[in-house]
């Protein structure tokens, strides 16, 4: 007999072990109040949600796990019972009730419907109403298009009522109005003239439309059923991302009980040049301008330097790694010239990416020139010197060179 037990201990533990805890499932303590356990609900429920998943078996049963750790969680008794006695006793409950007429285990869809709106599918059939798109702009330098960041950013939008959970109602009843019957809408009679009438359907006055109505409107949204607050996302650029793209959240923006939410769609625009307050922003590169892939930037030489040669420099690029450039002794490099590096430019992003096309494009700098405002006079004297010494070696003469016609000095006498 006690090898018996043991055997159907063993049997039945990995059907036990196998059980999650509800509050895990929610990621919650056992000390979380009921705001907590709707907050973690309506995060888990739309990142499992299986039309945001689709075809992932283990989304699925993790939207189904989440529906039945809220549902029994959200209401103080189950949840009371499920502290005390476990699984086990919670399935003997809703047993009870089931059989009793009592309450019973929520449809994860419907569930979900209770809080998002317009059913229990993020998908819209024909006969859903769908909300309006909403669309706000995101500004992020331009080392984060060229390297890939996160961001986040906050929006105060339009929220289905944490408290009612959409009803509008204090204590959970809604009644269907007793004037219009639920339609919304009433039909009256007018007199159009002595012994002529005619039916005109109206908006209900008592329910305002909805066809529904309250007795104690909830606290929190005053039976609006919506409450406007703060909502935070995370935004990632990635890599290459060109300047105005738009990357959409499915159904994140206004929400009601009455329809789909719509889209939540973010425009990255790019910040204006300047320089980062800690030292591994501050970049030569955060002057760097773009064209597609692109990268252009200008970089300042003296007139020596331009001259003669012989100088280097060593330009940081946007993500900190470093670009060389230089000219060896006697090697001239006019004024407004542009040398091209080539892998330098922005990264190509991975949805435009082609077989046959490099990974970066191009970086162009172009030479700036300076001339100093002043010679001292040694110098100017040895720097002319020098001039003539070799314009007369090499037989320059600008004025040809250029093809300005000879100036002629007419004799007054």
């Amino acid at each position: 007999m006690l090898f018996l037990s043991t055997f159907l201990l063993l049997a039945l533990l990995p059907l036990i072990l196998c059980v999650e805890d509800f509050y895990d499932i929610l990621g919650i303590s056992k000390s979380a109040s009921e705001r907590d356990i709707k907050k973690a609900y309506r995060t888990l429920s739309k990142r499992y949600h299986p039309d945001k998943n689709p075809n992932d078996e283990t989304a699925k049963q993790k939207f189904v796990s989440i529906a039945d750790a809220y549902d029994a969680l959200s209401d103080p008794t189950s949840r009371s019972i499920y502290d005390k006695y476990g699984h086990d006793g919670l399935a003997q409950h809703r047993q009870q009730s089931a059989g009793g007429g009592g309450r019973q285990q929520h449809d994860p869809f419907d569930l979900f419907s209770r809080f998002f709106g317009g059913g229990g599918h993020f998908g819209h059939s024909a006969s859903q109403r769908r909300g309006p798109d909403m669309e706000v702009r995101v500004s992020v330098p331009l080392r984060d298009f060229y390297a890939g960041a996160e961001h986040e950013f906050s929006i105060e939008k339009q929220q289905i009522c944490e408290e009612c959970e959409g009803s509008g109602s204090a204590d959970g009843h809604v009644e269907t109005c007793s004037v219009c019957g639920g339609q919304g809408r009433v039909v009256r009679k007018q007199q159009l003239a002595p012994g002529m009438f005619t039916q005109v359907q109206m908006q209900c006055e008592r329910c305002g439309g909805k066809g529904k109505t309250i007795r104690k409107p909830c606290k929190v949204c005053g039976g609006s059923k919506v409450v406007r607050k703060a909502s935070s996302f995370t935004l990632s650029v990635e890599k290459g991302m060109p300047k105005n793209a738009k990357v959409v959240y499915e159904n994140e923006g206004d929400e009601s009980p009455d329809w789909v939410a719509g889209d939540l769609v973010v425009v990255i625009g790019e910040k204006g040049a300047e320089m980062g307050a800690s030292d591994e922003e501050r970049v030569d590169g955060a002057f760097m301008r773009r064209k597609g892939r692109e990268l252009f930037w200008k970089e300042v030489l003296s007139l020596r330097e331009a001259w003669m040669g012989g100088w280097t420099r060593n330009l940081t690029h946007l993500d900190g790694h470093v670009v060389h450039l230089g000219r060896e002794r006697g090697k001239v490099v006019q004024p407004g010239s542009v040398e091209v590096v080539a892998g330098e430019g922005m990264p190509t992003w991975m949805n435009e990416r082609d077989e046959t096309e490099e990974d970066f494009g191009r970086l162009h700098v172009e030479y700036t020139v300076v001339l100093p405002d002043q010679m001292e006079k040694p110098m100017e004297k040895e720097f002319w010197a020098l001039w003539e010494k070799w314009r007369r070696k090499n037989g320059v003469d600008l004025e040809k060179e250029m093809g300005r016609p000879e100036v002629k000095i007419k004799d007054e006498l």
